[in-house]
C-alpha cells in the first residue's frame, strides 16, 4: 500500500483578504509560518516519508522548508503542483473577481465557466489536465509501501479528490468545498489493484 500525503501550504495575507493568488510570489504571514511548523512536526511524528514533492511558487516553498527539516528529507520542486494560473485577475478580491466576470462563475455560467481562460491564464480544466497527469505519473511510479509528501494548494488538492470519487468539475464547484490552511489529506494506492482509499481529509485537529 502507498500513502500519499497532501499538505496544503500555510497562511498568507492573500489568503486571509480572499484575493485571487495564482503565481504570485506571496509570502507566508506569521500565522502561516507557525502553521507550516505546527504542521511539520506532526507530520515527522506520523509518518516516515520517503519522498517530498512541492509546488515551486513561493508559498508552498515556504511550506516545505520546515516540514522536510523535520522529515529529514529534500523536498523536489515542481511546476505541475502549482495553482491555477488566473492570468490579469491575480490579486482581484474573490467576490468581485465572480462578480465583475461572471463567465467565470459556474453558478452563473456553469461548464462554460471550468472552460473559460482567463488572459494568461489558465481555465479549470487546464489546471486539471496539468493535475491529473503528474498525480497518474506518480502513483505510476511510486514504489511498495512507499510515503509520498505533496506540498501543493487548494486547486490541486480538490482536482484529486474530484478525480478520485468521480465527481464532476462543475458539481465539485458546487459542493461548498474549502481546503483550509496546512490542511493534511491522505490516500493509500493499492498499485495491484488500482484501488484509492481517502484516510484523511482537511485534518488540521493536530494543532
Amino acid at each position: 500500500m502507498i500513502s500519499l500525503v497532501l499538505l496544503r501550504h500555510g497562511e498568507t495575507d492573500w489568503n486571509a483578504t480572499r484575493r485571487l493568488q495564482g503565481w504570485a510570489p506571496v509570502p507566508l504571514n506569521e500565522r502561516g509560518r507557525e502553521q507550516a511548523a505546527a504542521a511539520a512536526e506532526h507530520l515527522a511524528d506520523e509518518y516516515d516519508v520517503d519522498r517530498v514533492l512541492a509546488s515551486d511558487l513561493r508559498r508552498t516553498r515556504e511550506t516545505a522548508r520546515p516540514v522536510c527539516a523535520a522529515v529529514g528529507r529534500e523536498a523536489t520542486f515542481e511546476l505541475a503542483w502549482r495553482e491555477r494560473d488566473v492570468g490579469v485577475y491575480q490579486g482581484l478580491d474573490y467576490d468581485d473577481f465572480l462578480d465583475g466576470y461572471p463567465e467565470f462563475d459556474v453558478e452563473q455560467s456553469g461548464i462554460a465557466a471550468v472552460r473559460a481562460r482567463p488572459e494568461g491564464g489558465e481555465s479549470v480544466l487546464d489546471l486539471r489536465e496539468r493535475v491529473l497527469d503528474r498525480w497518474n505519473a506518480l502513483l505510476d511510479a511510486s514504489g511498495a509501501e512507499e510515503t509520498v509528501l505533496v506540498v501543493t494548494h487548494g486547486g490541486p488538492i480538490y482536482t484529486i479528490f474530484d478525480a478520485v470519487r468521480g465527481r464532476s468539475v462543475v458539481d465539485s464547484f458546487r459542493s461548498g468545498k474549502h481546503q483550509k490552511n496546512c490542511a493534511i489529506n491522505e490516500f493509500h494506492y493499492d498499485s495491484e489493484t488500482g484501488a484509492i482509499e481517502v484516510v484523511r481529509e482537511n485534518e488540521t485537529g493536530y494543532r
